[in-house]
């Protein structure tokens, strides 16, 4: 059986609907996963029943997240935030991590493995980091325009290769203290950390880049998805 691939669902209220973008189902079935749409869960006990079913989960992009959860009073440059999304992908994750079931977070996923874990985040670059690069592209989703430098020895690094990679961007918020137990494994030009990997961890890996618009041109991107899918595939024989 093919490894069941969880994959985070954004919630649109107005209209009462979940919704997620394709091209993160397409990555992960081409990588030889299957993949589940999870709706936000509204009790701790549905989180526990989605780790214990699944093989890997991947946190997918979206909108900001709640300052609450890492300590902070919302500033001007935060956007719109979805608490039952907030409430359901932190738990998630903590979970997921706590049983070491493989986690890939993309983009807003990154961020909150990250929170999930004990860190924080830049509730907006553009106004907290001086000499921040421009990282809400106004180019195609499948075009790179800034280029990240990896850390070498990492497992990023160990996936996708050492050399500079060229991805795109579409985020205003970005990983500013990563938790402890994580180590920064990319950053862009200007500083702004692009990646971070758990380092006690069978496969527990962000990035800030969208490698779901990018895969059928990246291969290096198409890396991160095989890699999540062999991690579920090797935890399998571990569940309960």
């Amino acid at each position: 059986m093919k490894p069941l691939i969880g994959l985070t669902a954004a919630l649109e209220e107005e209209r009462g609907r979940l919704f997620l973008v394709r091209a993160y189902v397409l990555a992960v079935q081409a990588a030889g996963g299957l993949p589940v749409i999870l709706p936000p869960a509204a009790a701790g006990d549905e989180m526990e029943a989605w780790v214990r079913l699944l093989d890997g989960l991947l946190l997918t992009g979206g909108g900001d997240v709640d300052p609450v959860y890492f300590g902070e009073e919302p500033r001007p440059g935060c956007g719109w935030i979805d608490p039952e999304r907030d409430f359901s992908e932190l738990g998630l994750a903590r979970l997921a991590l706590d049983a070491g079931l493989p986690v890939l977070g993309i983009c807003r996923g990154v961020q909150v493995l990250n929170i999930a874990a004990g860190g924080d985040i830049h509730q907006d670059i553009n106004s907290g980091v001086a000499g921040c690069l421009k990282h809400s592209q106004q180019a195609p989703r499948r075009s790179p325009t800034h280029l990240v430098q990896l850390t070498p020895g990492s497992r990023l690094a160990g996936i996708a290769g050492a050399d500079p990679w060229r991805v795109n961007s579409f985020h205003h918020q970005a990983v500013r203290r990563p938790a402890a137990g994580f180590a920064v494994c990319a950053r862009a030009a200007d500083g702004i950390i692009e990646a971070i990997e758990k380092t006690d961890h069978s496969f527990a890996l962000g990035v800030q880049w969208h490698p779901e618009a990018m895969w059928e041109q990246d291969v290096r991107c198409r890396k991160l998805f095989e890699a999540l899918v062999e991690a579920g595939r090797a935890f399998r024989p571990g569940k309960k």
